[in-house]
């Protein structure tokens, strides 16, 4: 992995809304002083080739993926992520990012009987405690949760973590993992979200207040959690 500043950086994020980025990811990313390139891809911004980057990180979007809403930034992302995957390069998504992997793998993605926002436990599959994206996890952690959908699972996908109301909440097929759960997001961030999507609460039964109570009362966790979680993904992508 190449080291350094810049914007022609090896990891390559893709940025699906101008309030959602990849919180402590990104953090983490300069921490380590990772080469690493956002490209705003909501704003129209072209991604480069994905020959050009050694990984992809795709951030979220409140755009769901239920019933073929999604606008032509994303269609176009998807054809992108598929080259992606044809030249197997290690792919992360984060919450949307994940469901627009899911899609493209060929699972399913509808809306949620049980709509979930703030912290729940997640808990490691037997293929997740094994993973090397979960090296040094324990097998049941808090995360943050922002859905109104719920993900399938790819056909010959691994599941790597579910949650007790929606079974899905982590998958592998290859070299893409998707995580349709939070740990990069602080509490200041689900301020923003609560703030930014006021009106989507009103479909969850939790006030703002104890979305972000909830998010601080387990951040210190999560924050040590995305650091490794990010760690690994780096190690892998190093392969």
């Amino acid at each position: 992995m190449r080291h350094g500043q810049g914007n022609s950086g090896r990891i390559l994020i893709l940025k699906n809304h101008p309030e959602e980025g990849i919180g402590l990811y990104g953090r983490r990313l300069r921490q380590l002083g990772i080469a690493h390139a956002t490209v705003q891809v909501h704003a129209g911004e072209t991604i480069p080739p994905p020959e050009s980057c050694d990984a992809i990180i795709i951030g979220g979007t409140p755009v769901s993926g239920n019933g073929g809403s999604y606008h032509d930034f994303l269609m176009d992302e998807t054809r992108y992520l598929k080259k992606a995957l044809d030249l197997e390069k290690p792919i992360l998504g984060i919450c949307s990012g994940a469901r627009l992997l899911a899609q493209l793998l060929g699972a399913e993605v509808n809306k949620s009987p049980n709509t979930m926002f703030g912290a729940f436990p997640v808990r490691l599959t037997a293929a997740g405690h094994s993973d090397p994206l979960f090296q040094g996890f324990p097998k049941i952690f808090p995360a943050f949760l922002w859905q109104l959908d719920a993900i399938d699972i790819p056909p010959w996908g691994l599941r790597l973590a579910s949650g007790w109301e929606s079974p899905n909440q982590g998958f592998r097929m290859g070299s893409a993992v998707g995580l349709h759960f939070h740990l990069e997001v602080t509490a200041e961030d689900a301020r923003d979200l609560v703030r930014v999507f006021q009106g989507l609460l009103q479909e969850g039964i939790k006030t703002g207040a104890r979305i972000v109570r909830e998010n601080l009362e387990h951040e210190a966790q999560m924050a040590e959690l995305a650091d490794r979680l990010l760690d690994n993904f780096l190690a892998a992508a190093e392969r």
